[in-house]
């Protein structure tokens, strides 16, 4: 359990070092960056309740399939 705790420890301060230096040496200013950084966030949300939807559909359709009844032959 510790070691576990520990990696993912290592994990997070890892990607926040990371994030960090990426925002000092990145070209762009802070607002075009951040700018940036929100719309691709955003894109991301998007796709992912797009995603979500689409399955969410699909399994609705399954679903009510599965609860007709059954035509007997």
């Amino acid at each position: 359990m510790r070691r576990m705790f520990g990696f993912l420890i290592g994990i997070t301060v890892g990607g926040l070092v990371g994030s960090t230096i990426a925002l000092l040496m990145a070209p762009e200013s802070g607002d075009q960056l951040r700018s940036e950084i929100r719309e691709r966030g955003q894109n991301f949300f998007n796709d992912v309740r797009s995603a979500a939807d689409e399955r969410k559909i699909e399994l609705r359709q399954r679903l009510d399939e599965m609860r007709a009844p059954r035509e007997e032959m």
